[in-house]
């Protein structure tokens, strides 16, 4: 798709990060996509259609049926980051108030509203409402996706 974009005279920016691949007999290092499912394109959204010709295109992220511009400082964060040699990972975009679920650790499973989340600590409120009553936890962000 990649490919077939930059024929076009898209701007395309696939944003990947380096991972070990395990096959029977070895293993070997693989870009594979930041955001898996999402290629960042420029082009004209009044000419979108040779965009949503492109194999593997399918669909283009809108808002009102209408292409929706990704601003520019969060690609060029996004390519300054990847650019350098900081070790980084993809995480899940949480915010406090959302309900989230504990997917590792001693409360896989349990269902909370994040009350606070700093770079390495969430604190969870798990609540029992017909009561009135909760508690707070502390887990480690990495272990928290949005429910």
């Amino acid at each position: 798709m990649r490919e077939q974009l930059a024929k076009k005279h898209v701007d395309v920016f696939l944003p990947t990060i380096t991972r070990w691949s395990r096959w029977k007999d070895r293993k070997k290092k693989i870009d594979w996509p930041l955001f898996p499912g999402y290629c960042f394109a420029r082009f004209d959204p009044e000419d979108a259609l040779p965009i949503l010709k492109c194999t593997g295109v399918v669909n283009i992220v809108s808002v009102e049926g209408k292409p929706a511009p990704i601003p520019e400082i969060e690609i060029e964060s996004i390519r300054t980051l990847v650019g350098s040699e900081l070790q980084f990972d993809p995480c899940p975009l949480i915010h406090e108030g959302q309900m989230v679920e504990v997917v590792h650790g001693p409360l896989k499973g349990v269902i909370g509203r994040l009350l606070r989340k700093d770079v390495h600590h969430a604190r969870l409120i798990l609540a029992v409402d017909l009561i009135g009553q909760a508690v707070s936890v502390e887990v480690d962000v990495s272990d928290v996706k949005a429910y």
